[in-house]
């Protein structure tokens, strides 16, 4: 059975029992080398370099814009209020864009070296894509917190710890001005240790950050970077001079065909580009894609990774 976060935001699973930074592979590395998996172990997260074409992200590009309508030329149409707030609180103004079953986006999930670099992660073929949305932040008005947040995605109180990963498509450079994933790798590392020095009482969806070093990443256009849940992250706000950051979520999890009501479920938020009815996913008040688009067609890779198609 498919298990959700403490934040219902984005899928584990309870089919893998093994931690992935302890996992020893069996299948062949298809896209991540040997070095960057040692960094996946090791420091939670790794970057697949160039994992889509030049062309997907230009046209994902053009296509956010759109439906956000803002003009990327005209800096002026960019600070328009936020449709729909947020459950999740430190979510709001952070650029979320709630579109997630465009044909572009799809293109994205359904490439070999997307795909592939998930097998690596899983050491598994039977996968499932998450039906996740993308991000348009805008540079800051307004100066306010200059380090943003860290959280982690997954309730680190739980035993045995809850299993997933998530992904990030950069559509633009991004770096320190511009803002973006940021992270602590020690913690990923040292978790074990340092909740021993942590009282009981502890926030188990943040941690207290004190003495430990953020990592800010850097990604150019078509970079994945794939995290481990268990890896202390957040958002950095934008504090460069006009530039946008831009990015699709992509993320793949072991499929689990016998669950027909989750499968049904995925099937149908595809076809109706609909968005995934949970806390975490607010979705349009618009209906722009329903409005605006058709069903994505798929590849036979790609109906395998929505459950439309068996795996076996």
């Amino acid at each position: 059975m498919q298990a959700q976060t403490k934040r219902d935001s984005h899928p584990t699973t309870q089919q893998v029992t093994t931690q992935l930074k302890d996992i020893v592979k069996t299948l062949p590395l298809r896209v991540l080398s040997p070095q960057d998996w040692e960094h996946w172990v090791t420091r939670g997260y790794v970057i697949v370099r160039n994992a889509v074409p030049a062309a997907n992200v230009e046209r994902l590009k053009a296509l956010l814009w759109q439906f956000d309508e803002k003009d990327p030329a005209d800096p002026s149409t960019w600070y328009a209020p936020q449709r729909r707030d947020h459950k999740m609180k430190e979510l709001n103004g952070t650029g979320m864009v709630e579109i997630y079953n465009h044909q572009l986006l799809w293109d994205n999930r359904m490439e070999q070296r997307v795909y592939d670099a998930f097998v690596d992660i899983w050491d598994m073929e039977e996968l499932w894509v998450s039906i996740d949305r993308a991000n348009l932040n805008v540079p800051k008005k307004v100066h306010g917190n200059p380090d943003g947040f860290i959280h982690w995605d997954s309730d680190t109180s739980l035993d045995p710890l809850p299993i997933g990963v998530q992904g990030v498509l950069s559509l633009v450079k991004q770096d320190g001005a511009v803002g973006g994933f940021q992270c602590i790798p020690e913690l990923f590392y040292n978790f074990d240790e340092w909740v021993k020095t942590q009282p009981a009482d502890r926030d188990p969806m943040h941690p207290d950050t004190t003495g430990l070093t953020i990592t800010n990443i850097e990604m150019e256009p078509g970079d994945l970077m794939i995290f481990n849940t268990l890896l202390a992250h957040g958002v950095r706000p934008n504090h460069s001079d006009g530039r946008v950051r831009m990015a699709q979520y992509i993320s793949m999890y072991p499929a689990n065909e016998a669950d027909v009501v989750d499968r049904a479920e995925r099937v149908r938020l595809w076809r109706e580009l609909d968005h995934p009815q949970r806390d975490a996913f607010p979705g349009d008040p618009r209906e722009w894609e329903k409005r605006h688009a058709e069903t994505a067609k798929l590849t036979e890779l790609g109906e395998k990774l929505l459950g439309l198609r068996g795996w076996n």
